[in-house]
């Protein structure tokens, strides 16, 4: 009897894939009505002439429409298809199962009820323009694998021009996560954020962001060097777009074997087994790397070990330690700056968020979170450097802490909600 072969286990996933997706309703969300509609009298007041009196009051105050209809807690969630998972320019309609699946995490996670809506557009402004005019429906956008460097054209055209939040989870979503991890991994190791000499490979959309907040939070600017498929990103280089530009370095170092070299951080944003074992064995003692290219990593943790054995190591993937997971974020940030109707959400609040996220993976483990994964013991450490996903404790925190950053940043135009922790 022959053992199963790699590409067995892939048809049978992808098998597994499919008929989860199309069985045996196709889809993963839904609309559900929320209100009593058994009577004539239910009907008349869901339709006509029962939605007179809300229009009325909406016609004359918008605010009401957070009172009177469901934008208060609807995020839409968009994509235009260029840069879908890892399977890149798809297009819009291909990317339908990834915008659902998000639908799925925000309302599993935090309550928050999403449209998916795939966008055709040829250029940015199409999109901008689109999103523009359908964005009073919702409390909040969330923008989705949009490729670099247009993703941050058109969010921050949409920043300026609504004003509910609009936010790209690929460039900070995943720069939050990437923050409160490695706040955790470097005190740990002994170094500080503000010291430590980072390599970011991959310049792309969470490359950039994850710079931008580090620098936000406190790590030097001239400790940070990016690298593309070119090398490192410097001043000197002539065929940079803006947004490279705005993290370049002045350095003599040009590949990326220069850049590990001595280096007490590696982030990877990138592609597969990039990293060799060389550049590895290069970097400073006690280094924190973090691999999150997926589902192959830069470096293959069974790789890195046979080099290193004094570093902390996290990728994106759920079968190792230490997973850099978006969904630790992106429902609870939403959560936060709905409940106080925050007209966005802004850097004060992401750096809440990856303060929230470092300080609860510190707090002991509940029994229900190691019953969830199987564990006996799963304590702050080398191995457990961020929260788990399904720990029910997020909910309780990270709204918190972004709904408070958004009222003393003045963003929020709501009241700190009664079912909140006192402030």
């Amino acid at each position: 009897m022959t053992e199963p072969s790699d590409r067995d286990a892939d048809y049978e996933l992808n098998q597994a894939a499919l008929d989860y997706h199309s069985k045996p309703r196709p889809g993963k969300i839904s609309v559900e009505v929320t209100k009593p509609t058994e009577t004539a009298r239910d009907l008349s007041l869901a339709y006509t002439p029962g939605v007179a009196e809300p229009v009325r009051r909406i016609a004359e105050n918008p605010e009401e429409a957070y009172r009177y209809t469901a934008k208060g807690n609807l995020v839409a969630v968009i994509t235009d298809g260029t840069a879908v998972l890892g399977l890149g320019r798809v297009g819009s309609l291909a990317g339908k199962p990834v915008m659902e699946g998000k639908g799925v995490l925000f309302k599993h996670f935090a309550d928050i009820d999403v449209f998916d809506i795939e966008v055709q557009a040829e250029t940015p402004q199409e999109f901008i323009d689109t999103v523009r005019r359908i964005a009073p429906t919702f409390g909040g956008i969330n923008l989705e694998d949009i490729a670099a460097p247009h993703c941050f054209e058109i969010e921050q055209a949409l920043i300026d021009q609504l004003d509910i939040p609009v936010f790209h989870d690929d460039q900070h979503g995943t720069a939050i996560i990437i923050a409160a991890g490695l706040l955790n991994a470097l005190e740990l190791q002994g170094k500080t954020l503000e010291a430590a000499q980072i390599v970011i490979l991959g310049a792309g959309a969470a490359g950039i962001a994850a710079a931008r907040l580090l620098i936000a939070m406190g790590a030097s600017r001239n400790k940070i060097l990016l690298v593309d498929r070119k090398g490192v990103i410097h001043t000197g280089r002539e065929d940079l777009n803006p947004y490279k530009f705005s993290v370049a370095a002045e350095t003599g170092r040009r590949t990326l074997e220069d850049a590990m070299e001595g280096a007490d951080v590696f982030i990877g944003v990138s592609g597969p087994d990039l990293v060799t074992k060389a550049m590895l064995a290069s970097m400073a003692e006690r280094p924190v790397v973090f691999a999150l290219s997926n589902p192959v990593p830069e470096i293959r943790p069974e790789v890195a070990c046979e080099v290193r054995d004094d570093m902390i190591m996290a990728t994106g993937r759920s079968d190792y330690p230490n997973q850099v997971n978006n969904v630790l974020g992106f429902p609870f940030i939403f959560r936060g700056a709905l409940d106080v109707r925050a007209s966005r959400i802004n850097e004060a609040m992401q750096i809440a968020a990856a303060h929230a996220l470092k300080d609860l993976a510190r707090e002991p483990v509940p029994e229900s979170v190691l019953r969830a994964y199987g564990a006996t013991e799963i304590a702050y450490g080398p191995g457990y450097i961020l929260p788990k996903p399904l720990d029910p404790r997020l909910r309780e925190v990270v709204p918190p802490a972004v709904a408070r950053a958004a009222l003393e940043s003045g963003v929020a135009r709501g009241e700190w909600p009664e079912h909140y922790p006192r402030r």
